[in-house]
Order: C-alpha cells, then sequence, then structure tokens
C-alpha cells in the first residue's frame, strides 16, 4: 500500500469562489461523519479585476485574498490545496447519448459532440466528462466545456499566491453538490443560483442535466428598486431585504420595479423546464424549484415564484447540515453568499482523483 499517495489523497481542500465584486472561501473537514467548517470569509475586490470570468488583474485578487487571510478570516484555513468555480455563464455543460462505443473512441466522440454544440472552437477550450447512465445499447454522458483564458487565469493566480489548485468545476456544480447534502434532492428540480449580477440556472435529476444564465440577480433587484421607487441605494438594500416582494405599503411598486428582472428569470426556467420534459426518456416531471445564492434572501420571492411557475419553490437551507463547531456562523443573509464556496469545499478526493 501507498501511503504517501493515501496521505496526499486525503489531504483537505478549501473553496475559492470569485465572484463579480467579492471573493468567498470556506473549508469544510469532515469529523467522525459530520461536515465541520473549519474557516471561512469574504473580501470585496476591484469588479474591473475580473472581465467575462477571467481574472486580468491576479495581483489584486492576491492582495484581496492575502488581506482576508490575515485580517477578515473566520477560524482558519489549514490547507494550501485549492479548489475554484468558473462561472456558469461562461461554460458550457449539456448531457447527451451516445451509442455504446469503446473508450479508446470517446475522445474523438467528445471532440465531434463539442464542435456540434458549443459556439466556441475547440482549440479554446478545456473539455471534461462523465458517463452518467449506461443501457445494453446507449449512454448519457454529461459535458463540461471552459474556456481555456478562464483556467489558465486562475492557474497564474494560484501560483502567485502559492497555492495548489487541485480541481475547477462550475458554480452550477459546486451549489448542487450542496444541494444534494440538503434535503429533498432526489427528485428532478431546477436549481436558481441567484448571484449579483445574473442567475444561473440548472435542471437536477440525479446529475446536471443543462444549464443556462439569466440577467438579473440582487445586486440588480437593489438598483431596480432604487430607480422604481426614486431612493438611494442604502433605502433600496433596506427595502429589498426587509420587506421585499412581501406584504407592505410598497409591495406593488417594488414588483414594478422588479418585474422585468423577473419575467427573464421566469421565462429561461419555463425554458429548460420544457427542454427537461420533452427529452425525458423516463417521462418525470419537474417537482419543484430551488433557489440559493444571495440574492434567494428577499422576502417573497419563492412565494411569487410560486403563483407564477406552478411549482413549489423554496430556498435552499443547507446549513442544518454543516457544523461551524466552535467557530461563530455567520448570520442568516452572510449564509447565502457562501453556497458556492461551501459546495466547492464539500468536494471529496474522489471526486478529484477518479
Amino acid at each position: 500500500m501507498n501511503t504517501a499517495t493515501l496521505f496526499y489523497r486525503d489531504k483537505p481542500t478549501f473553496g475559492l469562489d470569485i465572484g463579480f465584486s467579492s471573493l468567498k472561501i470556506m473549508q469544510i473537514d469532515r469529523e467522525k461523519g459530520r461536515n465541520q467548517v473549519v474557516g471561512y470569509g469574504v473580501m470585496p475586490f476591484d469588479s474591473a479585476s475580473v472581465v467575462e470570468g477571467v481574472i486580468n488583474h491576479p495581483e489584486n485578487i492576491a492582495k484581496a485574498v492575502k488581506e482576508l487571510f490575515n485580517q477578515h478570516l473566520v477560524g482558519d484555513i489549514t490547507t494550501d490545496r485549492v479548489v475554484m468555480a468558473a462561472p456558469a455563464s461562461r461554460t458550457f455543460t449539456r448531457t447527451f447519448t451516445l451509442p455504446l462505443i469503446e473508450p479508446k473512441d470517446m475522445p474523438s466522440a467528445i471532440q465531434t459532440e463539442t464542435e456540434q454544440y458549443v459556439p466556441v472552437p475547440l482549440e479554446e477550450l478545456y473539455t471534461d466528462y462523465r458517463i452518467i447512465s449506461k443501457t445494453d445499447k446507449e449512454m448519457e454522458v454529461l459535458l463540461v466545456a471552459i474556456p481555456k483564458k478562464i483556467i489558465d487565469s486562475y492557474l497564474e493566480l494560484v501560483k502567485i499566491m502559492g497555492l495548489e489548485l487541485v480541481a475547477v468545476e462550475t458554480t452550477l456544480n459546486a451549489t448542487s453538490r450542496l444541494f444534494v447534502n440538503a434535503e429533498q434532492s432526489d427528485v428532478p428540480s431546477v436549481l436558481i443560483d441567484l448571484g449579483s449580477l445574473s442567475s444561473d440556472i440548472t435542471i437536477f435529476d440525479k446529475t446536471l442535466i443543462v444549464t443556462g444564465t439569466a440577467p438579473g440577480g440582487g445586486d440588480s433587484f437593489t438598483q431596480a428598486i432604487a430607480q422604481g421607487l426614486g431612493v438611494n441605494k442604502d433605502e433600496s438594500n433596506v427595502i429589498k431585504t426587509k420587506y421585499g416582494l412581501g406584504m407592505s405599503k410598497r409591495q406593488d411598486d417594488v414588483k414594478k420595479a422588479l418585474d422585468p428582472i423577473l419575467n427573464q428569470i421566469i421565462k429561461e426556467i419555463r425554458r429548460m423546464i420544457r427542454y427537461y420534459e420533452e427529452r425525458s426518456s423516463t417521462n418525470q416531471k419537474i417537482s419543484q424549484v430551488v433557489t440559493m445564492g444571495g440574492g434567494a434572501n428577499m422576502p417573497g420571492l419563492s412565494e411569487l415564484l410560486t403563483d407564477i411557475i406552478r411549482l413549489p419553490v423554496r430556498m435552499c437551507e443547507p446549513w442544518q447540515h454543516l457544523d461551524f463547531h466552535r467557530i461563530q456562523a455567520p448570520n442568516t443573509v452572510e449564509k447565502s453568499l457562501y453556497v458556492t464556496a461551501a459546495g466547492l469545499a464539500l468536494i471529496q478526493p474522489g471526486e478529484i482523483f477518479t
């Protein structure tokens, strides 16, 4: 037995989520079957440092990470091995069916499918795939393609920081792992990760099926309320977080201000539900819509979506499955910021090294 290899594989990792203008980190260790949060933190950075998912000023991000580690970390990060997330809006994820073929023929088959479905030249992409299921005649394959310039910028960043990058996955893949660790994840579901300026949406049925992105997220809600109600950004944020779309004197005004954004999100949800149900070989129907991310905290959002989509909509609540042990847990609003970082932190060695 190669004990050195086992030790290397079992060395902890932490998740690093670089968003629109802030980065979040979290490390989760498994202690006697429990997911124990060892450390976490959030730090803003200049949004000009990241353009279309590419880190074009890695020194600025490295400086923010260093400041986070030195001054704003809750708990501790005990490892230099990091898992990072590529924005789902800049990646390509889809499933497709192939006839049973020999393993040696898979690369050329994946190349053909990538060229057919991904509107980016193959030489500009890193691709990966996983066989989801097999019958005696065919197999279902999950394909993920990410622009090389995004991954290469991540490699440059970790080199500057002296970290070891062990895996990159999409933000939706990370958040879906958190969803699986929560409750009621065994039925076909729509997952919505409401970020700052966009909402990543996926169909999840034991794995990611197809992904999409709609414009509009938490910061977009704030901006729309400020403009629609004629208030400043701080007042708008209070209205959004305290009242949102729930019952208040300004409920109708808030709904009117947010309608254009919500309509785009709802349109994308319906499109993806149609895509899944038209192609489902089992005639299964979507059973629920699950929201997560910073924009999901807005009061009344789940109820409004439930009324319009005619499916139960709820916010993902995975935190009861995470043990903050001796460190202070983030408050309810802050927790939603960490869904991607937590999903990254839950990755297991077997997922990386198989």
